[in-house]
């Protein structure tokens, strides 16, 4: 087709349209759409743009988590986890004196458990699921309006064991390590998302 010719379907009366004419407002709809679509929005949110935090509050004050189950240390790397986690978000300043903080994080580990899910042909655990859950508190201080809260947080995560590992006790910490970063990073963004 030779450029600048126009073309039509048979047997109607209308006048003809330029092929580029016709590119361009078709692409001019497909924008005017697309446009339409971002406005009105799919009920999904980029994380860090809203929050239900207010911006007053910019100085967390983190209290030591609880452990409220047989397993021993698991407060203490879940505690490390948030303020690392926190830490890196940026959006709060983390103080070591409770008098100063705008808000207190507190929490206790209510549930904490180690199933194994896959096994090799010998009977022996390959994979195991470590599933902890949490009650979380996010309190403005020296009040008690509570800014966010979950008394039943749960994060499961899986890991695979090597048979061969004989230090399957440090395999584990090592796991529930892991786990906590990732539990402190899901977590942190429902708490500033307000999910």
């Amino acid at each position: 087709m030779a450029a600048g010719r126009s073309f039509t379907a048979a047997g109607e009366g209308r006048q003809p349209r330029p092929l580029h004419a016709f590119i361009r407002s078709t692409l001019a709809v497909l924008a005017a759409a697309a446009i339409g679509l971002a406005t009105v929005g799919c009920g999904y949110a980029l994380v860090g743009r809203g929050s239900n935090i207010p911006d007053d509050v910019k100085v967390v004050y983190l209290r030591a988590f609880e452990n409220r189950t047989q397993r021993v240390e698991v407060e203490q790397f879940i505690t490390q986890a948030i303020a690392d986690e926190l830490v890196t978000r940026q959006r709060f300043a983390l103080s070591r004196d409770e008098a100063q903080a705008d808000a207190i994080l507190r929490g206790a580990v209510i549930g904490f458990q180690v199933v194994p899910i896959t096994f090799d042909a010998q009977g022996r655990a390959e994979e195991y699921e470590i599933s902890i859950t949490a009650e979380v508190a996010f309190e403005r201080a020296g009040s008690d309006t509570v800014l966010w809260r979950n008394d039943r947080y749960q994060f499961r995560e899986n890991y695979i064991v090597e048979v061969s590992e004989q230090a399957f006790f440090d395999r584990e910490n090592l796991a529930i390590e892991e786990t906590a970063a990732k539990f402190a990073e899901t977590m942190v963004t429902d708490l500033l998302e307000g999910f």
